[in-house]
């Protein structure tokens, strides 16, 4: 099935997300967040070597769906700006994300299931994470 991509940074994270959250399509849709560590504009690659090794798992899996997936990419910053305590996403009561990449299933306002940085490569975990029941 299709999987829609969504991309949001902090600046304009509040607004892309609270679409995300509201948006309804005409097939129902399964809805996730993966937290990631921004790319190097001339490599293409992340300063996160897990988030290289997760993100082509993780669009396989959800690409492989056999319902519609929405997925809102969610780029934490550079590693300076993630690793501080303090990062928005790390004290946000509705994400609490530790490292990146964190793969969310969000349903119904909220974190119904997830994967932790380092299980998010996983294939069985993702499929568990897209099973819907």
């Amino acid at each position: 099935m299709p999987l829609e991509i969504w991309d949001a940074v902090l600046s304009d994270f509040d607004r892309v997300f609270e679409r995300f959250d509201s948006t309804q399509s005409a097939q129902p849709a399964l809805k996730f967040l993966l937290f990631l560590a921004d790319k190097d504009p001339s490599t293409k690659l992340s300063w996160c070597p897990d988030c290289n090794v997760a993100e082509p798992v993780i669009y396989k899996k959800l690409e492989a769906s056999s319902s519609n997936v929405v997925l809102l990419r969610a780029y934490v910053g550079d590693r300076p700006t993630w690793r501080n305590p303090s990062h928005p996403w790390r004290v946000d009561p509705r994400f609490k994300v530790k490292g990146v990449p964190t793969l969310i299933r969000w349903e119904n306002g909220g974190v119904t299931k997830r994967l932790e940085d380092y299980e998010a490569h996983a294939e069985e975990k993702i499929e568990s994470l897209l099973a819907t029941k």
